[in-house]
């Protein structure tokens, strides 16, 4: 088979010329909003200062991976790697009288990103890392071709460059418009980071809200430590179906990171002012 006959479910784009864009999150119009756990109305402004968390309850609102990385990394230190890959059309996809390329089209406009992970290198508190964000604004954060090939690139980048490996889930889970080629990625990414394991890699997996479906099923779960935030929902199928599947009630606070923490699922919750220095810790404690 020549390489024009290869079959690939995602393609590479040319980088266009000229300086870096400044992405920004689509907020709401108006000052204030309203904490969906303590029904406080607070001062956006406020509440952007504060991390996106809730100067009340503590309550830790949903962030875009533009913001996520603002707020881990050392300023002007991340440089993306595997930019250049965005996502094809494999099975020809149609739901609802639209076509998944132009569901694609629609994400990458509302978010200024072509999928829903960004990745590359950056400095956490002056420790090199290979960085994965995983960016929920985009289809749910769901797991395709091009997230699973930029997460398995991330990793075999941090495998040769020999740096800790740090990935932010949230993810819905896989994307239904790639069918298995969605699937295939959990063992794409599983089976590279055996080999960074293998090579004495440090992996942190960290898990934001929501972390679920293919990506908990996979490399968000194999963490040498795993860290959640406060309340992540945390899970593999839906809350709903496995009730109705089991026929039993769920205890309270199942698939909350609490709930996991109490059954060893992982390892600690940080607060979202503590992350950058958890893991500059973290990566100081396990230095060979």
């Amino acid at each position: 088979m020549s390489d024009q006959d290869t079959f690939t479910p995602f393609q590479y784009m040319p980088i266009p010329d000229g300086p870096p864009v400044r992405k920004k999150r689509d907020m709401p119009d108006g000052l204030w909003m309203r904490c969906g756990e303590c029904e406080t109305m607070l001062y956006r402004k406020a509440v952007a200062e504060n991390l996106e968390v809730c100067p009340e309850c503590g309550w830790h609102f949903r962030v875009g991976a533009d913001s996520r990385m603002r707020q881990l990394t050392d300023p002007d230190t991340f440089e993306e790697l595997f930019a250049d890959i965005a996502p094809a059309d494999p099975l020809d996809f149609k739901w609802l009288g639209q076509t998944y390329a132009q569901r694609i089209r629609t994400e990458q406009a509302k978010t200024q990103s072509t999928e829903a992970v960004i990745t590359g290198t950056a400095y956490i508190k002056g420790r090199r890392v290979a960085l994965g964000v995983m960016n929920g604004d985009f289809l749910m954060g769901s797991m395709a071709s091009v997230v699973g090939e930029k997460i398995t690139l991330l990793i075999e980048h941090a495998t040769s460059e020999r740096v800790p490996l740090v990935i932010i889930g949230t993810s819905g889970g896989a994307r239904m418009h790639e069918g298995a080629l969605s699937l295939m990625q959990m063992g794409k990414t599983s089976a590279a980071l055996a080999r960074f394991n293998e090579a004495g890699g440090l992996f942190i997996s960290v898990l934001a809200d929501p972390t679920t479906g293919g990506t908990t099923a996979s490399f968000a779960m194999l963490g040498d430590v795993i860290i959640a935030e406060p309340k992540a929902l945390i899970g593999f199928a839906g809350r709903r179906v496995i009730a109705n599947t089991i026929k039993t009630e769920l205890p309270e606070g199942f698939q909350r990171a609490e709930f996991l923490l109490e059954h060893g699922f992982i390892d600690r919750i940080v607060p979202r002012h503590e992350l950058r220095s958890e893991i500059a810790r973290l990566i100081d404690y396990c230095k060979p």
